[in-house]
């Protein structure tokens, strides 16, 4: 799954992040097809490099390792909502049809308490403005679900036009990944169709984890297995964060990929070996083998 989310990012210049899967497939990507993805987080960090995972928007790896840091009311007015962002990636508690998410609440029925999500951070932003979203997320009933007990984040509404008339500049979700294929809209419904399968998985599993009638497209295609060199890089990501390790660095000031401002003339601070740094969160170890 984290591997096909990768691959999905392998033409993007930038990416709006978000926390655990597509975190993880964000900065695979950047070990992987994309050594030149700029991965922006929402705390104000440009350009992050971050040498293993971050727990958080907040874990000081991403400032430390950023081409530039900026106020969050600058990420969200000038870069997000200023249509600088090419890829926003997405995870969610619940996906519909159209790919509207919820990471607030969970109905558990009557009689039983409600179950609290997350919330939204800064997701209906991202999928409000940047180019395009992608998803990903493990595939269960729970998980996609005929109805969304709260709408947090919109993704094609219902059904085609929705956006444009809410006057909504991004177009929306383009693929959802997950650990049994990847789901993408209709061109004329916008509703989710299963277009490629994981090796092994089939079309039967994916209906039975799905709490709709999907359709699937007329070709459904197989993704290609992980490489050596793909499986060999996610681990040592992941690694990274469960021993504690932080690799070496790449040196404060020079850059190594393409920066956000190289195609729009507009520079960010860039640091310098003088610069301030933020402490590192390296000996941290994470709960959560995302």
């Amino acid at each position: 799954m984290e591997v096909n989310a990768a691959r999905a990012l392998a033409g993007a210049r930038t990416c709006f992040v978000g926390i655990g899967l597509p975190s993880t497939a964000a900065n695979l990507a950047r070990r992987t097809v994309n050594p030149d993805l700029v991965l922006v987080y929402e705390s104000g960090t440009l350009g992050s490099k971050p040498t293993r995972l971050p727990l958080s928007i907040g874990d000081g790896e991403l400032a430390d390792t950023a081409d530039s840091v900026v106020s969050v009311p600058e990420m969200f007015n000038y870069w997000l909502q200023g249509g600088r962002i090419d890829v926003g990636f997405l995870g969610a508690a619940q996906v519909d049809r159209f790919a509207n998410i919820n990471t607030t609440v969970v109905h558990r029925g009557p009689g039983r308490p409600e179950g609290r999500l997350p919330g939204a951070g800064g997701a209906p932003e991202i999928a409000a403005s940047c180019g395009q979203v992608l998803m990903v997320l493990r595939h269960s009933p729970r998980s996609f679900v005929g109805a969304l007990d709260f709408v947090t984040t919109l993704g094609h509404g219902g059904g085609p036009g929705d956006r444009a008339a809410l006057g909504l500049p991004g177009a929306g979700p383009a693929a959802v990944i997950t650990d049994l294929g990847v789901l993408r809209p209709d061109p004329v419904t916008a509703e989710l169709v299963l277009t490629e399968l994981h090796p092994g998985v089939t079309l039967q599993q994916v209906r039975a984890a799905t709490g709709w009638d999907l359709k699937e497209a007329d070709r459904i295609g197989v993704t290609a297995p992980p490489t050596a060199a793909e499986l060999a890089a996610l681990r040592a990501l992941k690694a990274a964060i469960s021993d504690g390790q932080s690799p070496t660095r790449e040196t404060p000031g020079i850059r190594t990929g393409a920066t956000l401002d190289s195609r729009r003339g507009e520079t960010p601070v860039t640091r310098t070996a003088d610069s301030p740094r933020a402490p590192t969160a390296g000996t941290h170890r994470s709960r959560n083998d995302a």
